[in-house]
């Protein structure tokens, strides 16, 4: 062994107290997290999206009781709470979305998939993902 290898920290396991807080997760580590996180929120929302998609298809009224809801609110969950719950639902897609680009990439090009194209695209989805996110949610509410 060489002097480097032998005075590097070596982790078998994380210690949950002690290391949690200094460890540091890359930025593929992140999306990868996200990526199942956001295909929860999907999934939990599911009940969410099939109504918003029949209420604003089913006739005109019930089109203007979607655009109340998003406005005034639904029953006792004020509008404010509802427009959080679609943020959500569209940064999960948005993240997903872009994630699942960045996956299909890297199993087309099996050969330019180095450390340092993991960390960038892994930062560049992180990019484009809450940044959209942050514009469509800007529109969400109504800042333009």
């Amino acid at each position: 062994m060489t002097e480097l290898a032998k005075k590097r920290p070596e982790f078998r396991n994380i210690h949950a107290i002690k290391d949690l807080t200094t460890y540091r997760l890359p930025p593929a580590g992140w999306v990868s997290i996200l990526h199942r996180v956001s295909g929860v929120i999907m999934f939990l929302l599911l009940p969410f999206i099939l109504w918003m998609f029949d209420t604003s298809l089913s006739s005109e009224i019930s089109f203007g009781k979607f655009k109340a809801a998003f406005n005034a609110g639904l029953f006792f969950i004020p509008g404010w709470f509802i427009k959080l719950v679609a943020l959500a639902l569209i940064w999960a897609y948005l993240h997903h979305f872009v994630a699942g680009l960045r996956h299909l990439m890297m199993d087309m090009n099996h050969d330019a998939v180095t450390k340092e194209f993991g960390k960038s695209s892994a930062v560049f989805t992180l990019v484009v993902s809450i940044s959209l996110a942050v514009v469509l949610g800007a529109k969400l509410f109504g800042l333009y």
